[in-house]
């Protein structure tokens, strides 16, 4: 996902987190709380998911499959699901779209901080990718960063935002760039979920390389944490991973997995002990 302009995770503690949450999840059960496998149907009633794909070039038509995937899976948990593609994914529609969503999931370029373009502003960084006017091809992109996003959208209480193949979302660098430190890759998933955050989100995913459909599974069919959902993955590490607390939103927890060192591509940020039943609930 190059480019400026287009925009292209310690073990003992999040081990220590992991109990944390483990530890809410039989509280809940004890109390009645849980149920394994929820009807589908039943549990998507009223569950708005709105599925956004930005212009992001050459891969605009591999993401618009994915993201058409996406769709026909939360819509067979009996979701309404409202679906926005490049090139006609503008900010007056996708803005419009996102009002009250309950799953909000993007692909596109992704454009964060820290970057090596400059300063971090709020009008431009750890937004959506969208395109500048509709009609005009799969390279016409603009960024409505953070301020956007907190501003102008207000997703329902207990939304989950789910961010695919983004550049920086995850803590990850663009293609062809060097890995980023640690430090720099904290700093990027914890700036990237703060917008989203404001606008009423309980949590946000990022899956750099992988497919999110686990995510909307796990949403929709368990009454997991978020946090076990990010870790519920077959390709999760368990070595790596290690949680903070977040900088930009006090009180929210970050949660990072990388693949190998440098390679941070899994990330969530938010109230991780939140249930999917809440989310459902809500």
């Amino acid at each position: 996902m190059p480019l400026h302009q287009r925009g292209a995770q310690r073990a003992s503690t999040g081990r220590s987190y992991r109990l944390v949450v483990l530890a809410v999840t039989l509280s809940l059960a004890a109390l009645g709380g849980l149920v394994a496998n929820p009807r589908p149907a039943a549990a998507a009633a009223g569950m708005k998911v709105v599925v956004v794909v930005g212009p992001a070039g050459s891969s605009t038509a591999k993401y618009i499959a994915n993201g058409r995937r996406y769709a026909s899976q939360a819509r067979s948990y009996g979701a309404r699901v409202i679906e926005l593609y490049s090139p006609n994914a503008t900010w007056s529609r996708v803005k419009a779209a996102a009002q009250g969503a309950n799953i909000l999931i993007y692909l596109g370029h992704g454009n964060g901080s820290p970057s090596p373009y400059g300063p971090f502003s709020a009008l431009t960084k750890d937004g959506l990718g969208l395109n500048s006017s509709a009609g005009h091809g799969n390279n016409n992109v603009k960024y409505w960063g953070e301020y956007y996003i907190r501003t102008y959208i207000n997703l329902a209480p207990n939304a989950v935002v789910i961010l695919n193949h983004l550049c920086y979302a995850s803590g990850n660098s663009e293609w062809g760039a060097a890995n980023p430190t640690r430090a720099v890759a904290m700093k990027r998933a914890d700036n990237f979920g703060a917008g989203f955050l404001r606008a009423n989100a309980k949590a946000v995913f990022a899956e750099g390389l992988d497919s999110a459909s686990y995510i909307l599974a796990s949403l929709f069919r368990s009454n997991q944490t978020l946090g076990q959902i990010f870790m519920s993955v077959p390709s999760a590490s368990g070595a790596r991973d290690f949680t903070f607390s977040s900088a930009r939103t006090p009180g929210k927890r970050v949660w990072m997995d990388p693949v190998a060192p440098g390679r941070y591509y899994r990330s969530v940020v938010g109230s991780l002990s939140t249930t999917a039943s809440a989310v459902r609930r809500s």
